[in-house]
């Protein structure tokens, strides 16, 4: 059967056209692949990296924690072949790790972590103790702490007491490790160490630097500390950048930030003979309790312990884009296959597009909550804005089409539910918004979750409850300032949350006045 003679054909196939081609370039825009300089190669290997075994489901807080010998000689093989060395933070239950180096030719950078419980302590130095001194060949050094002033878990003299009893008893050089700072405000711990160790991650700076500053910041530190401290060695215990999670200022987590610092450092690192360690050698989903999305993508390779591409070789933000792409492509032909034809000849442009931007919204969500969503609760919260934004998705498309039939009636559904629809999307945005401004430390910007709404009530408004909405709009707004804020005028996530919420408070306003109307 032909086609009505009022279906606009030319500007609906134009404006689909036109939708596939911006999915495209979205998303092979986001995971094209950029091609730098290899800092390690078969032939080339760099000095150590942090190691800890957890698997993906493991985290240190498993009581009793098991390790797992296959994984870790697994793993040990891999790091083998681009690493020279491995650190380690602890020694209770991680015993097997120092055969397992040798077998694979690595040295050992070996930690006891020091907590604020002495028992737990004691067991760990015994244990630092004993690693040192019946693996000789293996291990090159001790670490005695892990940002315990940084954590307060023990004063400066507890901390040198430790580090004397340990250099009594082994051969190896001892050291302690925290951020640089805390070097600097307690200079009585310098004097019992054999080297320096020291922390510089940018990203975590107090006034963190962007990836054009991040290398100039590790240099200019380095250099302070190789003044201050002369004769003594200087090893950057940690240093690295996150490839996922929220922004920071201008520090801007992602894969190809990630391969640029590490790649950039080395060179520097090996230009000016330091001594180093990269943080991490996996990444550790566990993390992401305490530090958010971020906390869990500081890996080298990913935790199924697959090459991010940070060392060598081209680097994606977005490696499997094309996944993200099929999907939103799907959802486009699902909404256009659900309005059927257009209404007007304004609506077969608008209907691919809209549609196309919808697709776009919810795709982006859902890559954004299988990063960062931790718990069952935060997978229940992400599937249910997930579901708001197919709903919106569903009364726009249906808007914009010649309704008829079983067509009609579904939008006659929704469109009696849209001001529930839009309160929905402003208690989300009022919970996001509540977070951001008085616990944002670890928290993402969501604006993809709600962009879609914000546009779509905003520019076709639905009535809606009254003094819920009014109170929705005062939280959002009340918020945004606050939120800029504290993330600063550079921090383009921010400021595009910031516009994502002053579109849901004006679509929550023009629900009012249309309600008063």
């Amino acid at each position: 059967m032909s086609q009505p003679a009022r279906f606009p054909v030319l500007p609906y196939l134009f404006a689909s056209l036109l939708a596939v081609l911006a999915l495209v370039a979205l998303w092979y825009g986001i995971g094209r692949p950029v091609v730098l300089a290899d800092a390690a190669t078969p032939t080339h290997k760099l000095q150590c990296a942090s190691y800890t075994p957890f698997g993906k489901d493991q985290s240190p807080f498993q009581q009793p924690f098991v390790l797992r010998p296959e994984l870790v000689d697994a793993d040990l093989a891999l790091l083998a072949q681009r690493f020279t060395c491995i650190r380690t933070y602890s020694q209770i239950g991680l015993e097997g790790i120092p055969e397992l180096a040798r077998k694979h030719g690595l040295k050992l950078l070996a930690g006891a972590w020091v907590s604020s419980n002495a028992q737990d302590t004691e067991r760990e130095v015994a244990a630092l103790i004993d690693t040192a001194n019946r693996y000789p060949d293996v291990v090159d050094g001790v670490i005695v702490g892990n940002e315990v002033l940084l954590r307060k878990d023990a004063t400066a003299e507890r901390l040198i007491q430790l580090i004397g009893q340990v250099k009594a008893a082994v051969k190896q050089p001892v050291t302690y490790a925290d951020v640089w700072e805390f070097w600097l405000q307690h200079p009585e711990v310098a004097p019992a160490v054999d080297f320096i160790t020291i922390h510089l991650l940018p990203y975590w700076e107090d006034e963190p630097s962007g990836i054009e500053d991040a290398l100039h910041k590790v240099a200019e530190v380095r250099q302070i500390f190789g003044n201050s401290y002369a004769p003594k060695d200087i090893l950057i215990g940690e240093t690295g950048w996150p490839s996922e999670g929220r922004q920071r200022e201008t520090a801007l987590p992602s894969r190809v930030n990630e391969a640029l610092f590490i790649r950039g450092f080395v060179k520097l690192a090996e230009d000016n003979g330091w001594h180093y360690n990269l943080i991490e050698a996996f990444d550790q989903p566990w993390k992401r309790d305490s530090e958010g999305a971020v906390g869990g993508y500081w890996g080298l390779f990913d935790a199924d312990r697959g090459d991010k591409g940070i060392l060598a070789g081209p680097v994606s933000n977005l490696p499997h884009w094309p996944l993200w792409l099929s999907l939103s492509g799907a959802l486009l032909g699902l909404s256009l296959l659900l309005a059927g034809a257009p209404a007007s000849r304004r609506a077969a442009l608008l209907l691919p597009l809209s549609a196309a931007l919808g697709a776009a919204c919810i795709a982006g969500w859902g890559e954004l909550a299988s990063i960062t969503s931790r718990s069952s609760a935060e997978w229940l919260w992400a599937g249910a804005l997930l579901l708001l934004n197919l709903i919106v998705l569903a009364h726009v498309s249906l808007a914009l089409s010649a309704r008829n039939g079983w067509r009609a009636g579904l939008f006659a559904w929704l469109e009696r539910r849209g001001g529930w629809w839009l309160a929905a999307s402003g208690f989300a945005g009022a919970i996001l918004m509540l977070g951001l401004v008085f616990d944002a430390r670890y928290r993402s910007f969501p604006s993809m979750a709600l962009l879609l709404p914000a546009l779509v009530y905003l520019c076709r408004p639905v009535g809606g409850p009254r003094r819920e909405i009014t109170l929705l709009a005062l939280l959002i707004a009340a918020g945004i300032a606050p939120q800029l804020y504290q993330e600063g005028p550079h921090n383009l996530q921010a400021i595009g949350w910031a516009i994502t919420s002053a579109l849901l408070v004006a679509a929550l306003w023009r629900s009012l006045r249309l309600t008063r109307g």
